[in-house]
């Protein structure tokens, strides 16, 4: 009988327990199913009218469809993306209701580009999905007469080294670090100046100021189409559509070579699994439209997508090929 009781005195203990935790899990559990109840703000760390801008204001409507519940884009720029990433990171409550866009830039390349560094992208932010990976191109003015790769090489070992500086968006941008990357590939050292934007850049290209530059495709695509800048590569490993006839830099004589731009979605660290799961699955039922595919490789980026592990993995091998062309640049930011 004693044993009986003790039996029973045990069994009971363990189901009050099993009770209790579940009572204790239940509104995470709730919160994961019932997961979206309310809007969702979706931060873009650049100004309005941009690609990365454009992106989001893309995908908003689209996501509100699916979703059922208001997508709210909002701008919050400064120090290089690292402004609205950090407010993410460290701010936003671990739960999906707020979504970074986030950029190769503050995810990848500015923890070793600023000496003070507000968030750790590597564990204060949990991939969600990648969206995009657009393609530079090596570009000059046509008044320079070079019409290749190779000619470019050989005029960089010339006396003309001085005018074929190459202009970027600003130190630690993927139009910087693609220059960089083709300095460790030839045996000469094209110069760098850096803008405050790649519109003040591309200016300047197009008026003859600066003759070289890396430039992301969409936005250079009509004066190479115009004959107003020559296209010597793209930093693609295969050709793009749009400049069929325009080698890779691979094809140029640059084995390996290989730079794109990209971005993804991201959430603060800590957001349970199902709803990262979820915001997953929904993002690529939107890229499996060909309506909607159309509209994402007209803004210049194919269409990319697949898991937040692909995603992941993205991240941490770009921090380090990335973070490495950074430093051997002495490229640094306050």
């Amino acid at each position: 009988m004693q044993r009986r009781s003790v039996t029973h005195a045990l069994a009971s203990l363990a189901l009050s327990s099993l009770a209790t935790l579940g009572t204790l899990c239940s509104p995470l559990a709730q919160a994961e199913e019932t997961w979206p109840s309310k809007s969702i703000r979706f931060v873009v760390p650049y100004p309005p009218g941009g690609p990365t801008d454009l992106m989001a204001r893309l995908l908003q409507g689209e996501m509100q469809t699916r979703l059922g519940v208001s997508v709210i884009v909002d701008n919050k720029s400064g120090a290089g993306g690292n402004l609205g990433s950090a407010e993410v990171a460290k701010q936003a409550p671990a739960d999906g209701y707020t979504l970074l866009l986030a950029a190769s830039g503050p995810m990848a390349v500015n923890p070793t580009l600023y000496r003070n560094m507000p968030f750790n992208p590597l564990t204060d932010l949990a991939p969600v999905i990648q969206l995009s990976a657009f393609p530079l191109v090596l570009e000059v003015n046509p008044k320079t007469g070079i019409k290749s790769v190779k000619e470019l090489i050989a005029a960089l070992k010339s006396k003309r080294a001085a005018e074929l500086a190459f202009a970027s968006a600003g130190n630690g941008t993927p139009q910087h670090l693609a220059g960089e990357l083709f300095n460790t590939q030839i045996d000469t050292k094209m110069p760098h100046i850096p803008y405050r934007g790649a519109g003040p850049a591309l200016n300047d290209l197009l008026g003859g100021q600066v003759n070289v530059m890396f430039d992301i495709l969409g936005s250079s695509l009509p004066y190479i189409q115009s004959g107003k800048l020559t296209a010597l590569a793209v930093t693609t490993a295969k050709r793009v559509p749009t400049l069929p006839d325009v080698p890779t830099m691979a094809e140029a004589g640059l084995p390996g070579y290989e730079m794109t731009g990209w971005h993804g979605v991201a959430v603060r660290a800590g957001t349970p699994p199902a709803v990262i799961d979820k915001l997953n699955s929904t993002l690529n039922a939107i890229f499996s439209q060909p309506e909607f595919r159309k509209k994402w490789e007209a803004i210049g980026t194919p269409v990319v997508a697949g898991s937040a592990t692909q995603f992941g993995e993205l991240i941490k091998k770009d921090s380090v090929r990335l973070g490495k062309l950074v430093k051997d640049s002495g490229a640094t930011v306050d």
